[in-house]
């Protein structure tokens, strides 16, 4: 006879501050976990990206070569690569063990907000001002991206990829959605500029903010609206939101000060958890754990569940 199944826990939601970085790079940009939540990366308004373990708050390795402030960057799912995009319209490939510039690649007319890697790390897809998202190929010596997307009306906020599908907010409004498999553009107007749009972890439903304080979930093959999430202040920056690591959250930053976190199903505000006196800029959710990395000026938060006792060592 086959047991019952045991219950899932009910969902923890992180409120407890373990760790406070001091980045030591001018303003934290973007704070973002490598795949398996081990490490994070913090994009800094002095040039650098940093690499860090954030449970121990030890610094492992800086890395120089942007020319203006880097905004974004991602890690690939092997961890020996890095991507990153910034202020000087360049997207740059990184080796995380030696520290160098593996590539670095040029054609954006603006600022670069969003860089991702696909599954395979062969190729980085930016997202810039210019309104354009452009595929980069990391194996090749081609100078010139392997194709552009320029279907967005405005800049391009945020992109991101799964197996088969990229996904675009931009300040047009629209989300776009690029499915590769069947070589066709889904878009769904929302109106207001998006800041940020993500796959939930099932894969069905789209998450997207916008400036007008609302973050609204989306069927993904529909785009029918299945919720909207408001309370938190989103009106002027482009702020992150994302889902918890079991889809049960809904999670944003906000401009004053705190984390909004809400049933997803239901959309009742679960917690408003408080970071500090300033705009939280960027948070980063692990991929399997309760746990939320937070950015506000110069340093990250490290947020675990209240049950969490920190490992030996790790504290």
């Amino acid at each position: 006879m086959a047991f019952p199944e045991p219950k899932p826990r009910p969902p923890e939601l992180p409120q407890k501050r373990l760790k406070t970085l001091d980045c030591g790079q001018g303003a934290v940009r973007a704070v973002r976990f490598n795949v398996d939540g081990n490490y994070c990366l913090t994009c800094g308004s002095d040039k650098t990206l940093k690499l860090w373990n954030p449970l121990r708050g030890t610094l492992l390795r800086t890395y120089s070569g942007h020319g203006y402030e880097v905004l974004d960057a991602a890690g690939s799912f092997d961890n020996s690569s890095l991507c990153s995009g910034g202020g000087d319209k360049a997207v740059v490939l990184w080796d995380v063990a030696s520290g160098q510039v593996v590539r670095k690649f040029r054609g954006h007319a603006g600022k670069v907000n969003t860089v991702q890697f696909n599954e395979e790390a062969t190729v980085i897809l930016s997202g810039s001002i210019d309104s354009s998202i452009r595929c980069w190929d990391c194996r090749s010596r081609r100078p010139e991206p392997v194709q552009t997307l320029d279907e967005a009306r405005d800049g391009v906020s945020s992109v991101k990829v799964s197996d088969h599908e990229i996904l675009a907010g931009s300040v047009d409004g629209r989300v776009r959605r690029y499915d590769l498999r069947k070589g066709q553009l889904f878009s769904d107007y929302v109106g207001s500029p998006i800041t940020c749009t993500c796959f939930s972890r099932d894969g069905q439903c789209t998450l997207v903010s916008s400036l007008d304080s609302t973050l609204r979930l989306l069927d993904k093959d529909t785009g029918e609206l299945l919720g909207e999430y408001k309370g938190h202040k989103n009106q002027e920056y482009k702020l992150d939101c994302c889902l918890s690591e079991r889809d049960t959250h809904v999670v944003s930053c906000s401009e004053d000060g705190k984390v909004f976190f809400w049933d997803l199903v239901e959309g009742a505000l679960a917690l408003a958890l408080p970071v500090g006196p300033g705009v939280v800029q960027s948070l980063a959710y692990h991929p399997t754990e309760p746990c939320l990395l937070t950015a506000m000026g110069g340093s990250i938060q490290c947020w675990r569940e209240e049950a969490y006792e920190a490992e030996d060592g790790a504290g």
